[in-house]
């Protein structure tokens, strides 16, 4: 990777009512700007996001919790906006339809796995909810019955998974990695060694589903296509560190949907822009003065929103509830932040 740009340093939007606890995952609609935030005191939130005149503002609409406040791990959007789908420590999947205050203001339960809920996606050619637990299952769920339409045993924790069309990658602890074709029947269709050599954070699919991208504890992340014929294009690349003896994790990759250049955030606070097909970084910003656990783009691409909050990296030891910072921000993104260089002849 070419590390070019100056930091760029950014008074961004803190969205309100976003700082109760520990941010776990955040998630755009598809449709709109319509914000959610997971938290560990078992909080699920929604804002409504606006964009005028490059200034952007937030306004909190709606909240639930699931059950005995168990932590939230992961969330995500049904492909029309309406509904979100959550999981947590409560080991269960929840449906939560907008709009609607659920009985006593816990989200209906749609599944549930025999340990903590890690990673959760939506499937919109099938309408079906995939999540991955701690107890090493992969399971789909229609919203209609309790069981699972689907579910496959695979060979340890999931730490996480992510699905664009009819792919879904799965993440595995011992760095295993999954590719499922969920055009119809899940299939999975290749297991992999992750490309690189520590203990992996994340996983995210491109947008126009060739490959994926995946982030270690290490400062790395891995570009590796699916099917041999692009196999030439596969390569890692170092971030997310400050010499070769303190290096940090690599928490988030969100894909620009537009352009197909992505985000990477992480243990030290900074945020990169990246453009895979030119191996270079776009943009880099300011460390932020706490750990970045999630990010995202909004389905247009030109608002970016990412939490400052402990990202539990270092243990509970050196987690301070007194003196924490847990904030959802939101950066206003101009296409010359984020659009890929032209290629050098």
């Amino acid at each position: 990777m070419v590390f070019g740009s100056s930091a760029s340093s950014t008074n961004d939007y803190v969205v309100p009512s976003s700082g109760d606890d520990g941010i776990s995952s955040i998630a755009f609609s598809p449709t709109a700007n319509i914000l959610i935030g997971t938290y560990w005191d078992g909080k699920v939130k929604c804002w409504e996001v606006q964009l005028q005149n490059n200034q952007v503002m937030a306004q909190p609409k709606a909240q639930v919790n699931h059950e005995g406040n168990a932590p939230v791990l992961c969330s995500t959007f049904s492909a029309d906006g309406n509904v979100v789908f959550t999981g947590g420590a409560d080991k269960a999947v929840r449906m939560w339809q907008l709009g609607q205050q659920p009985p006593n203001g816990v989200p209906q339960q749609i599944g549930a796995h025999n340990d903590s809920v890690k990673a959760i996606g939506f499937i919109p050619s099938t309408s079906l909810v995939v999540s991955g637990g701690w107890d090493g299952c992969l399971k789909f769920w229609d919203g209609k019955q309790s069981n699972p339409v689907h579910q496959v045993q695979l060979t340890d924790k999931v730490y996480d998974l992510d699905v664009k069309g009819n792919v879904l990658i799965v993440a595995c602890a011992n760095r295993v990695l999954y590719v499922f074709d969920v055009s119809g029947q899940p299939r999975q269709v290749d297991r992999m060694e992750s490309p690189l050599k520590l203990q992996t954070r994340c996983v995210s699919v491109f947008p126009d589903q060739t490959g994926f991208a995946v982030g270690s504890i290490e400062g790395r992340v891995g570009l590796k296509h699916v099917g041999n014929n692009l196999s030439t294009k596969d390569f890692n690349f170092k971030c997310h560190r400050k010499d070769t003896s303190t290096v940090f994790s690599v928490n988030a990759i969100p894909f620009h949907n537009g352009f197909g250049t992505f985000a990477t955030v992480g243990g030290d606070g900074v945020i990169n822009f990246w453009d895979k097909e030119n191996r270079s970084r776009l943009k880099f910003f300011a460390a932020k003065g706490e750990t970045i656990p999630c990010a995202t783009f909004n389905q247009p691409g030109n608002i970016f929103a990412y939490a400052c909050s402990y990202d539990w990296s270092k243990g509970a030891t050196h987690y301070n509830p007194s003196t924490a910072k847990n904030e959802i921000r939101l950066y206003v993104v101009k296409e010359e932040d984020i659009r890929p260089k032209q290629k050098k002849r």
